[in-house]
């Protein structure tokens, strides 16, 4: 007999899985991403190229994973399936944490923005509006997911918007005044350090490729949804970001670009009229807000799996009459907000910088660990017709290889530093189930 809240949960289609992956990828970081990758010169368009090509890798290893375990609870249970408990563990908290950390850097990058938009919200203190953000963002996704689902289709609209108009001035400017790609050419030699220090970056506005399969359980017909959501999702993003990085570094001097606070804007001023890229920055406030849903919806769907799974308590697995993981969304809201406290204060806003390229390293295990799952798989079988599982593996595990060496030694042994934390949750979580068995994810 069904619950009362089976029977009120309704599940993820594709389109509000393809719109996770999107809406999750496209937040904050690409409307500043040209003038990070400025100084990088054409560096950061071979940069790019490398980076897509990577990610497209990783997105087809987490569409065949879903393929082949539909029933898994997502990448906790492809790795747990396939490596075993102590990998699957510290992938997953170190994803796990660069969530929340993710949501609190997003509700302060989106609060800049909206001081910029509405004036009359500058007398508020910031920390106070990105409390606020996030706070709000946990209310949507308490009434479920699918009405988390529903304001990431919206929001994920509105902010291709933007994107849209970048791509169509660049089309624009190509027809009727082609010399302007090339009055302003980078003059950065291209170098090897500098591909991968640009690839880096890029790298970090692709995280959230991922998204679809975090919410397995959740999804309609996982097998079939969610390889396509993945690959559909990070392709559309993918093509958005090279033309929208693209039109700015070519019309947009190199040295006035890197000094830009607000690159988009910038160009629309320049090739629109001034006053245009004010308009610019409510859409960069949608983007941002569409994130933040997106962050939290999956932080809440994460915490809970874990915690079904027995490496968090056991309270975290409850659900309110909506469906929604009430008790892990309110605990990974706190979380953030001790957060955005941090990132207000004074004497961590160094470090809380830092934390951006942290968190991407704290990706790279997920994805390195789904790229070998693959390859234990392909050696439980060793049968010709799945020969593909190694083909998809190794590309995909090389590149993660590629990002860990060129993020260099500091953001490396933060990652490290950051697994190492989770182990004794671990332990302990491991000595408080003794005697009853982990719930074991469905595998192949």
């Amino acid at each position: 007999m069904q619950s009362v809240s089976d029977k009120q949960e309704r599940k993820l289609g594709f389109w509000m899985c393809t719109a996770l992956v999107v809406g999750n990828t496209i937040g904050i970081g690409i409307f500043l991403l040209p003038a990070s990758l400025a100084p990088f010169g054409f560096n950061a368009l071979i940069g790019w190229v490398i980076t897509v090509v990577g990610c497209m890798a990783m997105a087809r290893v987490f569409a065949r994973l879903a393929r082949e375990m539909a029933n898994a609870d997502g990448p906790y249970g492809y790795i747990r399936s396939t490596l075993g408990d102590i990998p699957a563990f510290i992938a997953i908290w170190c994803y796990w944490v660069s969530l929340w950390i993710t949501n609190a850097a997003i509700a302060t990058g989106v609060v800049g923005y909206v001081d910029a938009v509405f004036p009359a919200l500058a007398g508020i203190r910031p920390a106070l509006l990105a409390l606020a953000l996030v706070w709000l963002f946990v209310i949507i996704n308490l009434f479920g997911v699918r009405t988390g689902g529903r304001v990431q289709i919206v929001t994920t609209a509105l902010k291709l918007l933007p994107m849209l108009m970048v791509a169509g001035l660049g089309a624009w400017l190509l027809i009727s005044e082609p010399a302007a790609y090339t009055r302003h050419l980078p003059t950065t030699p291209v170098s090897l350090n500098q591909l991968m220090a640009a690839s880096t970056i890029a790298l970090f506005a692709m995280l959230g490729l991922e998204s679809a399969t975090v919410p397995a359980g959740r999804v309609e017909n996982p097998g079939r949804t969610i390889p396509r959501a993945t690959i559909v999702g990070a392709l559309l993003t993918a093509v958005i970001y090279i033309i929208v990085s693209t039109v700015p570094l070519l019309l947009i001097p190199q040295a006035e670009l890197g000094r830009s606070n607000a690159p988009f804007a910038a160009l629309l001023d320049q090739y629109l009229g001034q006053g245009n890229g004010r308009w610019l920055a409510l859409f960069v406030v949608i983007s941002g807000l569409g994130a933040l849903n997106g962050w939290t919806l999956l932080v809440g769907e994460l915490t809970r799996t874990m915690a079904v799974n027995g490496v968090l308590p056991a309270v975290l697995t409850r659900n309110n009459r909506h469906g929604a993981p009430a008790v892990p969304l309110l605990v990974t809201g706190m979380l953030a907000s001790v957060m955005v406290l941090m990132s207000y204060s004074r004497t961590l806003v160094e470090g809380f910088t830092l934390l951006t390229t942290v968190v991407t390293a704290a990706n790279l295990p997920l994805y390195l660990f789904c790229a070998l799952a693959l390859m234990v798989m392909w050696r439980r079988r060793q049968k010709p017709a799945n020969s593909d599982l190694l083909v998809l593996a190794i590309p995909g595990a090389a590149y993660v290889i590629f990002a860990f060496i060129g993020m260099g030694r500091e953001p490396f042994v933060y990652a490290l530093a950051l697994a190492a934390a989770g182990l004794p949750v671990y332990v302990l979580m491991r000595r408080a189930v003794r005697g009853t068995p982990l719930a074991s994810p469905s595998g192949p």
